[in-house]
């Protein structure tokens, strides 16, 4: 029960989202059917309170690797200059 309550307490912050794919084989794959398990599976784990906080994304392939991964770098997100408010 003390691990418990050191958990961090999820964001609630405005997110910027990077996520590299890397694929385990060449098979053809759409590349936006990936974000929502993923953003539901960081939801779920308490990274943040909603995918709804996700303001700025950005999704590439990386190269086939044996039994493929995914790399997901969360930042705050910093709206651009001169974005409207």
């Amino acid at each position: 029960i003390e691990q418990l309550r050191r958990l961090p307490k999820p964001t609630s912050a405005p997110a910027s989202v990077e996520i590299v794919l890397f694929p385990p084989d060449n098979r053809i794959r759409d590349l936006d059917n990936y974000n929502k398990a993923l953003f539901d599976a960081l939801t779920h784990a308490g990274v943040w309170e909603d995918d709804r906080q996700v303001k700025r994304m950005l999704v590439e392939w990386g190269p086939v690797i044996p039994k493929g991964k995914v790399e997901i770098t969360i930042s705050k997100y910093e709206k651009p200059a001169g974005a409207a408010a």
